[in-house]
């Protein structure tokens, strides 16, 4: 028997994200500290260990770990990119004939061989720049941003009104968020109880369970006469898609593929940013004068998560009296507050007010697919959604590295200046919203072409 439901597997993987993200910054983090010098690294007692004297050897030691940690996770980002960057536009792109589950497969797989593999590099003190090959070697399987495409695809593929849409896609977004609240508040405590090698191991075991669901008990969304076993080559089946990618933006007019690229372009510098800005805020709060723990972090990552929940609740209560672009001004403006104040937080206080700021900061993306979708045929959202994780993933990693690698050259003379930045950034979608709203304004409303018929043309591509 069938289910139709994808938050299962969106619940194990929004715990499977949550948790791995900082277990590895602070992996490395630990590694790259106990390997540069004398210093003993304790992590109940990471507060003693973080220099709060600049003119003593332990702070200009603490300062050197951060900018080797940042720039290894630079090389990290960089390692995946073009794989990454292949693969998910190649799955998801095939999801519109393959179904989504294809997509959603593969990329548990990567996940899953990721995550075993640093199960062992910490069992057995393997050399923590191995990293690198297993991240090059998974992101051919696809990364997370291709399983989340695949899953917005999912429930689209389920929605005829255009605020089920909204709603449905803020639903997902809502249940990665309650997980990884959950996760990020007991993050710390993993690495304390447990350590890293059990809760690698943890991880991995969830990320299978969630595999197992998807190939053995979810239906795929799309009907049975849509999909289609098509064998070709990996050059033609690239062709394919491209074209595929080529025909979604030619048949459009003028003026709604204006709109489609202004909506595109928004939501891929706003993901830039808020993406870009995550691995450093956790090196900012392990230094100094933060000199967080690993408990606080895990709060701090807890206090982050929240946003998902209040993002949700935020589009279903403004939908109500507004528009959908006008949730994402809203979104995007405290978003860009919260940053600002975060490169002047010197204190535990400080940083968790600057979460009350972020608890929007989800929205702007949940109602930017939606009116994206909005504006694409019903067998076209597979291509669409390959287009938006394609540039997610490209986004993502350029984002990490940049920023990444922006920490560790100003980190030394004022470590808020990549925040600052980010704020600078956040007017460029701002400005991109003015210049769609116009357009939808002389347009009356927003023009769905997923009310025609398919595209002939494209199907045949």
């Amino acid at each position: 028997m069938k289910v139709y439901f994808v938050e299962p597997a969106v619940f194990l993987h929004a715990f499977v994200m949550s948790l791995n993200a900082p277990l590895t910054t602070q992996y490395v983090y630990k590694r790259i500290w106990e390997e540069t010098g004398n210093y003993s690294f304790a992590f109940h007692n990471n507060i003693s260990e973080c220099g709060h004297n600049e003119s003593s050897p332990l702070f200009a030691f603490q300062k050197a770990v951060q900018k080797k940690a940042s720039l290894f996770s630079l090389q990290l980002d960089i390692s995946g990119l073009i794989p990454s960057m292949v693969s998910t536009f190649l799955l998801l792109s095939s999801s519109d004939q393959r179904g989504r589950k294809f997509p959603m497969i593969l990329s548990s797989i990567g996940i899953l061989v990721t995550n075993v593999w640093l199960c062992l590099l910490s069992y057995f003190a393997l050399p923590f720049q191995l990293l690198i090959a297993s991240t090059f070697i998974s992101a051919f399987f696809g990364n997370f941003s291709t399983f989340w495409a695949a899953c917005f695809a999912y429930v689209v593929d389920q929605c005829k009104e255009d605020k089920q849409k909204t709603l449905r896609i803020a639903i997902v977004d809502c249940t990665v968020g309650i997980v990884s609240g959950l996760t990020g508040l007991s993050s710390g405590y993993f690495i304390r109880q447990l350590g890293f090698v059990w809760s690698f191991l943890i991880i991995a075991i969830a990320v299978a369970i969630s595999l197992v669901y998807i190939v053995f008990f979810l239906g795929d969304s799309l009907k049975e006469s849509s999909l289609q076993n098509v064998s070709m080559s990996c050059m033609e089946s690239c062709k394919s898609h491209c074209q595929r990618t080529y025909m979604l933006f030619k048949n459009a007019t003028g003026r709604q593929r204006s709109l489609l690229c202004l909506l595109l372009s928004t939501m891929v510098i706003y993901f830039f940013v808020t993406v870009g800005i995550s691995p450093v805020l956790i090196l900012y709060e392990l230094g100094s004068p933060l000199c967080w723990d690993e408990v606080l972090i895990g709060y701090g990552s807890a206090s982050d998560s929240v946003s998902f929940f209040t993002s949700f609740l935020g589009i279903w209560l403004f939908s109500y009296c507004m528009e959908d672009i006008y949730i994402a001004f809203i979104g995007i403006f405290t978003t860009m507050g919260g940053i600002i104040m975060t490169a002047f937080a010197k204190t535990t206080l400080m940083m968790f007010l600057v979460r009350v700021l972020h608890f929007f900061v989800i929205a702007p993306l949940s109602v930017l697919r939606s009116l994206m979708s909005r504006e694409v045929p019903s067998t076209e959202q597979g291509t669409l959604f390959a287009c938006i994780a394609f540039l997610e993933t490209l986004g993502g990693v350029i984002a990490m590295s940049a920023f990444n690698g922006i920490y560790s050259v100003t980190v030394a003379w004022y470590p808020g200046f990549v925040f600052l930045l980010s704020a600078g950034i956040l007017l460029i979608p701002v400005i991109n919203l003015c210049a769609a709203k116009c357009i939808s304004c002389k347009q009356g409303s927003y023009t769905a072409l997923a009310q025609k018929e398919p595209r002939e043309d494209t199907a045949d591509s």
